[in-house]
């Protein structure tokens, strides 16, 4: 009995071997499963922290809101007579000068003259001086009666001035001046400046 043998053809050294190849597609597609399957953790607020924070910013909207308006009130206060004339007579000290003896006297005593209508509630803006002083003796106010005398001779004395052509020294626009302010403070409201002195007589007009 013969025997064969079979043979096997043999790569020679020259040749590759023959090697496995794996479509790139389902490689690519396993990595990227693996890569999505590996996520990290997410963290998420609890409901009642972000209520809370959201109370707390509509508090802080609120308290800035009401503070607003409180500053914003204050700064529109309406003055009281008595601040309004001290403001006014400090705003007129530029006209203190001979060459505007006529628009300070003016000024002066329109403001004493709102001053009173607006205190002691008495129509005197639009009336003349001998109109005022005349109704002031007929009607008296017991307020004003103790400075009755020193108003008289302020307003005439301004009224020389406005209608008069009177001139006026440095020194006497001085004293008109001081005449005006201690008028105002000795007639102001013990309840609106508490700490306001005994009421004092003007000063005399030279």
């Amino acid at each position: 009995m013969s025997m064969f043998l079979a043979t096997v053809p043999c790569a020679s050294p020259s040749e590759p071997a023959a090697t496995l190849s794996v479509p790139a597609s389902s490689t690519s597609s396993s990595a990227d499963e693996d890569i999505r399957d590996i996520r990290g953790p997410r963290n998420f607020a609890p409901g009642w922290i972000i209520a809370a924070l959201v109370a707390f910013l509509a508090v802080l909207a609120s308290a800035v809101y009401f503070y607003w308006r409180w500053r914003r009130k204050r700064r529109t206060r309406i003055l009281l007579p008595h601040e309004l004339a001290l403001q006014r007579l400090e705003g007129i000290r530029v006209l203190m000068r001979p060459s505007h003896a006529r628009e300070f006297s003016t000024a002066v005593s329109d403001i004493v003259r709102n001053y009173i209508e607006q205190r002691f509630e008495v129509a005197i803006t639009r009336r003349t001086t001998e109109e005022f002083l005349r109704d002031l003796i007929d009607f008296p106010v017991a307020s004003l009666a103790p400075h009755q005398s020193v108003l008289s001779e302020f307003l005439q004395h301004c009224d020389l001035v406005k209608f008069a052509a009177m001139s006026l020294a440095s020194q006497s626009m001085e004293s008109l001046h001081n005449s005006a302010h201690m008028f105002v403070l000795a007639t102001v409201k013990t309840y609106e400046v508490p700490s306001v002195r005994a009421a004092r007589d003007s000063l005399p007009i030279s």
